[in-house]
């Protein structure tokens, strides 16, 4: 849901609209169980939830005896807009008041208790002062309505870690949380985020970036890219994205031929040759070996499309159980390969058709048809085009950044790159999303400031940017 707020809002629904929205729906399923003039109890915490509660207060306040009590101080809540919320409360001298010692709680005996104290982001057990509230909130004869999920409850999974509220009725917001399936008291309330939210890749898909401060190398992934043979540049320009798109490490395994040329590109590759001038079966092996100590393999960029390659692109997938971003020439035998590897495919609207798969020209059209195609061949599909279309066989997103100069050869293979690095931590669905974004993004950044004319390589520069540099995302 944080995801799909920054996406709306990068759409032009603002997080304040939302909000507004919200407290709004919340109000509406308090004088659904309220008579006028009863007693409306607010216990909020200091996240966006809190917030919800702050706006459903300001609703109800002519119409019921109606009190807040924030957990805690007000500067220490968490976003902007919320705090704005309890200031218009405070301004409008509504009874608000902050509780700075949870065991001091008192409700008193109110008819309604509106539960804002923690949201669909929190798991595990509530800590003080939330727990406290939690338990106050159930000792009360009241009718309870908690918003978007009871505090206390895993929205994923509907798990209670220690204590949470018992709910009477609960408010959650633009579509049924997971842990809440199966209940008989919610109501899904529409509060106006658009459904190109969830259907477009947006920056709130990146929040899932996130990294440990204790992290350490390797932990964002090794990619191994097998590649090279007809084509040099192919294999270094898909490793160096691997390395901006975020990997700790990336190794190249191509042909001795060329390992040098290879490495002569980036002396941040850690070349791996094989015998000989292109991949052959003889090669599988000794590949199968190196891959099983890398996250993700890459598979397809500058291989070519000789007849021993395609077999050994078979013979590989069919002994590999990894995640494989596969790419160019190799996409061609993914329909027949028996394989228990994860498989991301990367093609262009010519490669899919020659996968067997659908061509259409309008993009609606085309995603529907690429969600099936998915669900035939059990990979995640990246099929790329003006509208970029991921889909898994279950869910389909498309991504509209990217522009026409992007038509130059190599962006495909920095899109692998991205790939195969976002693979490493994320989904495969989530994953192909991403790169689909950063691909686009960086693309767009290079266009403004220069023009047409672009080169690949341009792209590896603005990949940290597409990526990280919204930090609102």
């Amino acid at each position: 849901m944080a995801a799909v707020d920054r996406n709306a809002a990068a759409l032009g629904v603002s997080t304040k609209q939302l909000m507004e929205s919200s407290g709004n729906a919340l109000a509406r399923g308090v004088r659904d169980v309220a008579d006028p003039d009863e007693t409306v109890a607010v216990v909020a915490g200091r996240g966006n939830n809190g917030g919800d509660a702050f706006v459903a207060a300001r609703f109800l306040a002519d119409e019921f005896d109606a009190s807040v009590r924030l957990l805690g101080r007000p500067e220490t809540i968490t976003t902007d807009i919320a705090r704005e919320n309890w200031d218009a409360l405070r301004s409008a001298e509504i009874d608000a008041e902050r509780v700075l010692d949870s065991t001091a709680l008192d409700l008193g005996d109110p008819d309604v208790v509106l539960d804002g104290v923690l949201g669909t982001g929190v798991t595990g057990a509530p800590r003080e002062p939330e727990r406290s509230a939690i338990v106050a909130m159930n000792e009360v004869d009241a009718t309870v309505v908690s918003v978007d999920v009871p505090s206390g409850t895993d929205a994923d999974t509907g798990a209670v870690a220690d204590v949470a509220v018992d709910a009477d009725r609960i408010v959650t917001f633009h579509d049924l949380k997971p842990g809440l399936e199966g209940r008989a008291d919610v109501t899904v309330a529409d509060i106006g985020i658009p459904e190109a939210a969830e259907t477009f890749v947006g920056p709130g898909d990146l929040r899932s970036l996130s990294r440990d401060p204790r992290a350490h190398k390797g932990d964002f992934g090794r990619v191994m890219v097998i590649g090279g043979g007809p084509y040099t540049g192919a294999p270094a320009l898909c490793a160096q994205a691997a390395l901006r798109a975020g990997a700790d490490l990336a190794y190249v395994a191509c042909p001795d031929a060329i390992a040098g040329e290879v490495q002569g590109y980036a002396e941040d590759l850690i070349v791996e040759s094989f015998d000989g001038e292109r991949l052959r079966p003889a090669h599988v092996d000794d590949l199968l070996a190196a891959a099983e100590g890398r996250d993700v393999v890459v598979i397809g960029p500058g291989l070519g499309g000789a007849d021993e390659t395609l077999d050994a692109v078979r013979d590989f997938l069919a002994g590999y159980d990894g995640t494989a971003v596969v790419d160019a020439d190799a996409l061609q035998v993914v329909p027949e390969v028996d394989t228990d590897a994860d498989l991301v495919c990367t093609p262009h609207q010519g490669e899919l058709a020659k996968m067997g798969g659908p061509r259409e020209d309008d993009w609606e059209v085309r995603a529907a048809r690429v969600r099936e195609f998915a669900a035939e061949l059990d990979v995640t599909l990246l099929v790329k085009g003006a509208y970029d279309v991921i889909s898994d066989g279950e869910t389909t997103r498309a991504n509209r950044t990217g522009n026409p100069g992007m038509t130059v050869g190599g962006t495909g293979d920095v899109l692998a790159g991205i790939t195969g690095a976002m693979a490493s931590t994320q989904a495969p669905g989530q994953a192909a999303a991403i790169a689909a974004y950063a691909n686009g993004t960086a693309g767009d950044v290079v266009v403004d400031e220069q023009g047409y004319g672009l080169l690949a390589s341009d792209l590896l520069g603005e990949i940290p940017t597409a990526l990280w540099g919204d930090r609102d995302a």
